[in-house]
């Protein structure tokens, strides 16, 4: 059997493949390589249909990424999935306590997910910085709540939360009322490779280089 085996080549005809797809949308080059890195890492071409994004959030996460931001993330699959060698090469790190026995004490002792604990633990310290949720909508609709009641402003928020309960309408709460710039996705489809993808997709656009 005859087929590719050089992984750029691999990735140069995989969006050689998707880029009829976004032909249509007017994406500015940047959005063209987000999108297609999003498509690419569900190899879903209907995600051309429903990833939303506010037209400042990649030019904010540029700037908070060269600004040595961290990242804080729902699940231990975004975490390992963003490029970390990429990320400490901008001063940044990678932050998730979803596996924090404190964490898992104070979700039991407020009768919440583990994931919105995290997110409340780290309160202050989303501010200026990214916030990938891949997989859980309660962290998002937590992340909105802070953002609403407590004043904390991230760089950006990236909100890919997958499934059947509340993952819609996280999303939903996140393009009405977000306070920052957010990416997300309509609807049910999302997951953890999609957050991890956008955060590597930006990186990608400041430095190229593997």
């Amino acid at each position: 059997m005859n087929f590719i085996k050089e992984p750029m080549d691999i990735e140069n005809r995989s969006m050689e493949i998707i880029a009829p797809y976004l032909s249509l949308l007017k994406l500015t080059d940047d959005e063209v390589k987000l999108y297609s890195r999003m498509i690419h890492a569900s190899g879903d071409v209907d995600y051309a249909n429903v990833i939303k994004i506010d037209k400042n959030t990649i030019p904010a996460m540029k700037q908070a990424l060269c600004k040595s931001c961290n990242i804080f993330t729902d699940v231990e699959m975004v975490r390992t999935g963003i490029n970390k060698k990429k990320l400490a090469s901008f001063g940044g790190k990678v932050f998730c306590q979803i596996a924090d026995e404190r964490i898992a004490a104070i979700a039991k002792q407020e009768g919440i997910t583990r994931s919105m604990a995290a997110m409340r633990d780290f309160g202050t310290k989303l501010n200026g910085s990214i916030v990938a949720i891949g997989n859980a909508p309660t962290a998002l609709f937590e992340v909105i709540r802070l953002m609403d009641e407590e004043d904390i402003r991230p760089a950006a928020v990236i909100g890919t939360p997958v499934g059947f309960v509340g993952a819609a309408e996280s999303k939903k709460e996140l393009i009405e009322h977000s306070k920052v710039p957010y990416i997300t996705v309509q609807g049910t489809k999302g997951g953890s490779p999609i957050a991890v993808s956008c955060i590597n997709a930006v990186m990608y656009l400041i430095d190229n280089s593997r």
